[in-house]
């Protein structure tokens, strides 16, 4: 608790918050608001965008001149044409006059100039202004009076074409092969130029004088003072930071931190001490929060664009998951609460998270499938939606006015709050908690456990499936963690699979190995069952809580038919009662003592020659009363009308899902 206090207190911001809560379109309820001091009045970010927009148009490109491109073309172009000239088919008389021709036209075009225009420039006009730098020499053009490659391409065809030259083809050819840009776009030198007019713009406009009312009572806040409000806000948290105590900042947010994880931990003592007494599952609860609030902290000081990126419902997502919906929602409010210290409007952010949170607990209260999360995001992005749109018709009071981009925020929490689905199972594994994805898991009766019971020891598997619909049925209806149960129930005998012969339910019939042993020797078989099954289950590394059902669902009982065998056939003799007990420890929850019920009723239904509806009643009150009468359920939380709740249901249930067994069988059980 220390250690998450202190780092989510040193992580957050450290300045001082301004006091007053205010939106735009509401009435000012507080007193009338005079000015502290002077203050400059800041632009709007749409203000400093046209601002921005103006200067960056009176910025021109610049461009370098780049003379040694036509001294090389020229050099070139002499070249080629020698080179060219016997194959041009021409009067050699002709030659001084051709090369003439083409070396006038080809200076023509590079004092001209050529250049390739930028599309950033072009967007209200194909050509624009800008700025030739010839040898360090500023000049202003326009682009309308230099050429692009394919205007000094079509000028040197028709320069060509206008001489009274025969073979002009080749010559024109020529020309084309030697245009290359010689006004080369300076984006460095014309970032820098636009950087230092962006630097030189004024980000206020007008300043408010102390004493000066800027907000009356039961004025609304109108675009303007809204504007007046935020530039006080922002000028008293800069100065606060300055002349602020941040000693007593940070005390300040110590006691307010302190306060919200001690009203959790009095919350879990109350209502969830299986929880309060387990180090492991509240280091996991204060690791959730302080993550989440710390990535709030890190968001703030780097000034994201908008704080509603962060996928604040992982935090109700993953609690709900692993643990139950009271405390997702206890836990969601107080991180909220935090949060809505150190965010603008934060009452309205708290009426869009709080709510959201809501419907992301609500929305997976059972979770059987992998979609649910899915339509878990859909709803919790609905949710945002209305909220978003409810607020924003308050505040502007119409359709056309709403700021729809600024909803792009709540898409993107809403996409990362699927990271819940990764973020539980490492939890899961640095932990050691159970959610109800991974009991989804378990009861797959494809797992590789389920499917080798079914194989060696087929009647125990029928038999795992009959009670887990019992045990499944009674605590949906009595209150309790459902998959949970039915998980228990599937395993609770898997320990069957070392001898599953010397169980009634896998036996052929006439053959039973139980008639070459001593009483003690079957007592202690159908014993080892529990034992092994513990033995397989952390051997394939199933959770711990599936282990319990294994281990409680016999408690400490006999194993009656073979021990009340030994008296009746030994007399005479002493005997040993824990050679025919099972080891124990009896139930110790609800469901836990469901399953007991469950297992012992569905075996002993199985025994009944002729059932009938009142065979099956007194059966059902007969073996839920013994457990009673033995103590069995004492450390379970399960009470008498639950209990009775539970016999109306495995009664409805029975009839029709039995088969015979032999008395032995239900004894034992």
């Amino acid at each position: 608790m220390v250690l998450s206090v202190a780092v989510i207190t040193l992580s957050l911001p450290k300045q001082a918050r301004f006091k007053y809560e205010y939106e735009k379109g509401k009435v000012w309820m507080q007193k009338d608001l005079i000015s502290p001091y002077n203050f400059p009045i800041n632009k709007t970010n749409a203000e400093i965008e046209k601002s921005q927009a103006e200067i960056l148009k009176s910025v021109l490109p610049v461009y370098q001149n780049d003379l040694r491109v036509a001294s090389r073309q020229l050099e070139t172009f002499t070249s080629d044409f020698n080179l060219r000239w016997d194959n041009a088919a021409v009067d050699d008389k002709l030659k001084p006059e051709y090369l003439a021709i083409g070396t006038r036209i080809l200076k023509e075009i590079y004092q001209r100039g050529i250049s390739t225009l930028s599309k950033k420039y072009q967007q209200n006009n194909a050509n624009y202004n800008f700025t030739l730098l010839t040898n360090n020499v500023a000049k202003q053009l326009n682009t309308a009076d230099i050429f692009t490659i394919e205007q000094a391409s079509r000028f040197a065809e028709d320069e060509v074409n206008k001489t009274g030259l025969k073979n002009k083809a080749w010559l024109i050819d020529l020309l084309q092969d030697h245009l290359q840009s010689n006004y080369i776009y300076d984006d460095r030198l014309t970032d820098k130029l636009e950087t230092e007019a962006l630097s030189n713009i004024s980000t206020t406009r007008g300043m408010v004088q102390k004493g000066e009312l800027i907000v009356a009572n039961g004025s609304v806040i109108t675009g303007e003072i809204y504007q007046k409000l935020e530039s006080l806000r922002e000028t008293y948290e800069q100065d606060a930071k300055i002349i602020g105590d941040k000693r007593m900042i940070l005390l300040g947010q110590f006691l307010l931190v302190g306060l919200v994880v001690t009203l959790l931990m009095v919350f879990l003592y109350l209502f969830r001490k299986d929880i309060f007494g387990d180090n492991r599952l509240i280091s996991l609860i204060l690791l959730v929060i302080t993550i989440m609030l710390v990535a709030l902290s890190w968001a703030i000081k780097l000034k994201i664009p908008n704080l509603y990126y962060i996928p604040y419902c992982i935090v109700p997502i993953i609690i709900r998951i692993l643990f139950d919906t009271r405390l997702a929602l206890n836990i969601h409010l107080l991180v909220v609460l935090i949060a809505g210290f150190f965010v603008p409007n934060s009452f309205e952010f708290a009426v869009i998270q709080i709510t959201a949170g809501m419907v992301a607990i609500y929305s997976i209260k059972n979770l059987v499938k992998r979609e649910q999360f899915l339509t878990s995001a859909l709803l919790i992005l609905l949710n945002y939606f209305v909220a978003y749109l409810g607020i924003s018709l308050i505040r502007v009071g119409t359709l056309t006015d709403i700021e729809w981009l600024n909803f792009v925020p709540f898409i993107f929490s809403v996409l990362l709050s699927l990271l819940a689905y990764p973020l539980i199972y490492a939890f899961e594994r640095m932990f050691g908690v159970v959610s109800d994805i991974t009991m989804i898991e378990l009861t797959n009766t494809n797992s590789k456990l389920l499917r080798e019971l079914s194989y060696k020891a087929p009647g125990t598997f029928q038999h795992s499936l009959q009670v887990a619909n019992l045990a499944e049925a009674a605590i949906f209806k009595i209150g309790g963690n459902a998959l949970l149960v039915r998980a228990g129930a599937l395993y609770h005998d898997i320990g069957k699979m070392e001898n599953p012969q010397y169980f009634i339910e896998n036996q052929n019939k006439g053959s039973n190995p139980h008639d070459k042993l001593s009483y003690e020797q079957s007592a202690q078989i159908i014993i080892r069952h529990v034992h092994k099954g513990i033995e397989m289950a952390r051997r394939n590394h199933l959770p711990e809580v599936i282990v319990d059902f294994i281990r409680t669902h016999h408690g400490n009982t006999r194993v009656d038919y073979f021990y009340q065998s030994f008296l009746k056939n030994f007399p005479e003799k002493l005997v040993d009662e824990n050679i025919f007990r099972y080891p124990g420890p009896i139930p110790f929850s609800k469901e836990t003592a469901v399953l007991m019920l469950a297992d012992s009723v569905e075996a002993a239904s199985r025994s009944i020659k002729e059932p009938t509806a009142q065979s099956l009643s007194d059966l059902v009150d007969r073996i839920v009363d013994y457990k009673l009468e033995q103590g069995q359920l004492n450390d379970s939380d399960i009470t008498l009308k639950d209990i009775e709740t539970i016999k109306v249901i495995f009664k409805n249930m029975l009839i029709g899902i039995y088969h015979v067994r032999i008395d032995y069988a239900a004894a034992e059980k």
